[in-house]
């Protein structure tokens, strides 16, 4: 076909898409109301092939025809011209009634879906009242019945000629469903022949006849509506036949599973997209498939004339098939394509969540370790201190608070190092908590802090990491309350019960009850800090068995506690 035929073919059918088919079945009712042995009819016959050509939902007209297809043109246009036979007509009007009743459920359009219905009733009346009579030798049409046919029933394409549609730049064209052609030309083939055979058999009248295949297709069809989905027992026709639809090609359940199973081995989400559709091409109808996604693009197999778009969120994919493709199997694949892009998705937000968590662990780990130097440098500025304020008679008083201090800082210094090579490792090392307590006592001495021991603190072994950031959080931040002005006094309490309980009070102003439940869960605004030293450390006591709780928060009072796990404050 070429280009100025198909323009032509395109106009035509763009400025009224029901000439077409309402002149196709003039030309039919012209070749077929009178003698059909004549040479004129056959021209008709002709005329009529040509405008079935130019209304057919089968092939596209801007594409070009397949050799294949041509020859089967030109085979059916010579067994229309030249085999003049009632037979073939009734087979070939059983062939139209289906093509034209199985395009129904696809049309939106109402007056387009009209003139389906009025050009279907035609061919169906065509045929019953002037096919088949015609088919049985003895049989002589009344007269009022062939005035009817040759002058009654060709109003109905003329007012399939005559119909009003809206406008449209460019017609969508008819999609023939498949599975109600193949219905629709079965049933009426059952009822002509259902009809010749009762009427050849019982030697009775036509009308009688055609009443009694009429009635016992009726009653199929009253048994197969029952079947299709009865009350109990039985499943139905329906599920079965749903069953069927949903592993065209492939059965769906063992489809499923090897995606879930490419979908546990793989964590890259662009790799997963690219097996996954390579593995639909194993679908005897998938041809070729191409993709584009945020993360990339790709293409398997090779391309076809027909093609099906889908799109997932970002995901845009197109799928090529051998063949056109139906409703049923175009449901079939977008079910196919769904599973494939929400898999995709799932996995793009496992790597998002992946990358999330790991600049998560690296800025825990550097807000942790920065607040451990931190506290290391504020030890470091009181030693300045008191050897800026010291005088000749404290030298000796001086050196021996360096003597005490520098080693312990340069041991945290040390224990800091590690944890930056190893952020993951947690020091279980355990101490005496006396020996803790008095270190502790002489890190701070001379901050005016109130140091208490609640009984012997001797051969109580503590984690002296935990306790060590523990404390340093909870005096930094209490003693922070002293330079907004407040006469804060701190106190420092251990006590050897129930594993080593520390509690640190101060009685400055109370904490906000929005930053008290967040303080020791999460991470929480600070103007002084980095407000992550009080959350990391409720995580290390976690890890430990230990517990850090807000025993009391109220103005005057504000009270934090370490203590074992499932013992109370």
């Amino acid at each position: 076909m070429n280009a100025s035929a198909v323009s032509l073919q395109q106009r035509f059918s763009a400025a009224r898409p029901q000439w077409s088919m309402g002149l196709m079945l003039l030309a039919l009712h012209a070749a077929l109301a009178w003698d059909i042995s004549e040479w004129w009819p056959r021209a008709f016959l002709l005329a009529h092939f040509g405008l079935f050509l130019l209304w057919q939902p089968v092939w596209r007209g801007e594409r070009e025809v397949e050799p294949r297809n041509a020859i089967l043109v030109v085979i059916v246009g010579i067994l229309l011209a030249a085999w003049n036979n009632w037979w073939l007509m009734a087979v070939w009007i059983a062939v139209l009634f289906g093509l034209i009743g199985g395009s129904v459920p696809g049309i939106t359009d109402r007056r387009q879906r009209l003139a389906s219905v009025l050009a279907a009733f035609y061919l169906l009346s065509m045929m019953l009242m002037w096919v088949v009579p015609q088919l049985f030798t003895d049989l002589v049409l009344g007269a009022a019945q062939t005035m009817l046919v040759r002058y009654g029933l060709p109003v109905i394409p003329l007012a399939i000629v005559l119909m009003r549609f809206e406008t449209r730049r460019s017609p969508s064209p008819l999609a023939v469903d498949l599975f109600y052609s193949m219905l629709l030309f079965l049933l009426v083939v059952a009822l002509v022949l259902g009809s010749f055979v009762v009427k050849q058999v019982s030697h009775g009248d036509y009308p009688v006849a055609l009443a009694q295949a009429l009635f016992v297709i009726a009653l199929l069809l009253v048994a197969l509506s029952w079947l299709w989905n009865p009350h109990s027992g039985f499943s139905g026709l329906g599920h079965m036949l749903s069953r069927y639809l949903m592993s065209l090609g492939l059965p769906f359940e063992r489809w499923v599973q090897q995606l879930a199973d490419l979908a546990e081995q793989e964590y890259q989400p662009q790799r997963f997209l690219a097996l996954a559709l390579q593995h639909m091409l194993e679908l005897p109808w998938v041809s070729g498939v191409a993709w584009a996604a945020r993360l990339g693009q790709g293409e398997f197999g090779t391309r076809s004339q027909h093609c099906a778009e889908f799109s997932i969120q970002d995901l845009q994919l197109k799928i090529f098939t051998r063949w056109p493709l139906s409703p049923a199997v175009l449901l079939h694949l977008k079910l196919l394509t769904q599973m494939v892009g929400h898999f995709y998705e799932a996995k793009r937000r496992e790597q998002i969540q992946r990358q999330n968590a790991y600049t998560q662990a690296i800025y825990e780990t550097g807000a942790r370790l920065t607040h451990d130097v931190k506290n290391m440098l504020q030890s470091l500025r009181s030693l300045c201190a008191a050897a800026e304020t010291s005088t000749a008679e404290q030298a000796a008083a001086l050196q021996a608070l360096v003597q005490r201090q520098l080693p312990q800082i340069t041991q945290r210094l040390n224990t800091t190092l590690d944890k930056l090579k190893a952020p993951q490792q947690v020091d279980l090392s355990d101490v005496d908590a006396g020996i803790w307590w008095e270190g502790l006592i002489q890190r701070f001495n001379g901050r005016n802090i109130q140091f208490t021991v609640d009984g012997p603190a001797r051969n109580v072994k503590i984690p002296s990491e935990l306790f060590d950031s523990v404390a340093d959080n909870l005096i930094e931040n209490a003693l922070v309350k002293k330079a907004d002005g407040n006469g804060v006094q701190v106190q420092v309490t251990f006590s050897p019960a129930r594993g080593g309980t520390l509690t640190v009070c101060d009685n400055g102003a109370a904490i906000p009850k929005s930053v008290a439940a967040q303080v020791l869960a999460a991470p929480v605004g600070s103007r002084t800090g980095l407000g992550v030293g009080l959350y990391h450390a409720a995580k290390q006591a976690g890890e430990l068995g230990y517990r850090l709780a807000i025993a009391a928060n109220e103005p005057g009072r504000v009270c934090f506690v370490l203590t074992r796990e499932g013992e109370g404050p």
